[in-house]
């Protein structure tokens, strides 16, 4: 086992027939597959699950569009499970059912408070630190809230304003060795370390599953031969129906580390 490696639960929740009417912010409206789009999603849940992954799926919810994107209603930091509100009104129905989730499997709960907003999508985990984009459906208060939430475990929070990007992990996320690659001129790069400039949209998104293994959209051609290049093990997935929907890899999972497994 080497530093990177981690097992554990990793909740997710199905699409519901309503997919196609998911938010979209910063691209045109494409046409959305729903059957497609749940193909897409079995073969990203045995993806997940084929490295060492236990599946947990939450309740799915026909009449909320973007439930399939669970990393928005909640962050998970140890065994912290903090529910969130979301910057997008229509959005704030989606904690109920992970909630009983994360109760389900005995995680502590802490929740975002009005005025503040927060989406888990603007929240990136590199070690000790944590990474909160504040921009369109993060505020100040948001990000406040968490940090006062997640300082007694050893966490430090950084906020990262945001530019173009729906969330920070639109523009920037890490690989397992800590490292960041995305698109820097998406955001304030002032509070983060160097990032290393994706070759393609697609390629500024990594899922670490432990180990060398790497979750990354099959549409990152050229970022998926450079890190299978050095070392890593590229486990490719065609997601193309939710990035209609600004979507990445990371939008579609909680990964939640058994305790003391985490590297």
């Amino acid at each position: 086992m080497d530093g990177y490696t981690y097992y554990g639960v990793a909740l997710m929740r199905r699409p519901g027939p309503g997919l196609a009417q998911g938010i979209v912010t910063h691209r045109p409206r494409a046409a959305v597959d729903p059957i497609l789009a749940a193909r897409q999603y079995t073969i990203y849940q045995e993806t997940v699950a084929s490295a060492g992954w236990r599946i947990h799926e939450v309740e799915t919810a026909p009449d909320l569009p973007d439930s399939v994107f669970v990393e928005d209603p909640v962050v998970v930091c140890g065994n912290l499970a903090v529910l969130t509100r979301s910057g997008a009104d229509t959005r704030r129905g989606e904690v109920d059912g992970v909630e009983a989730s994360v109760r389900l499997l005995g995680l502590e709960v802490a929740r975002i408070e009005a005025p503040g907003t927060l989406d888990g999508g603007d929240v990136l985990q590199v070690g000790p630190t944590v990474y909160v984009g504040v921009g369109g459906r993060t505020n100040a208060d948001g990000a406040a809230q968490l940090e006062q939430l997640v300082k007694p475990l050893g966490r430090e929070v950084v906020r990262v304003e945001l530019g173009r990007a729906l969330h920070l992990k639109s523009a920037v996320t890490a690989l397992p060795d800590g490292s960041l690659i995305g698109l820097p001129d998406l955001v304030d790069t002032g509070a983060l370390p160097p990032i290393r400039r994706a070759t393609e949209e697609p390629g500024a998104h990594v899922l670490p599953l432990g180990g060398r293994d790497v979750l990354v959209s099959a549409a990152a051609h050229e970022t998926i031969h450079e890190l299978a290049a050095e070392g890593w093990k590229v486990l490719p997935v065609d997601i193309s129906e939710f990035e209609k929907l600004e979507a990445c890899v990371t939008c579609l999972s909680v990964l939640i580390p058994d305790q003391g497994e985490e590297g």
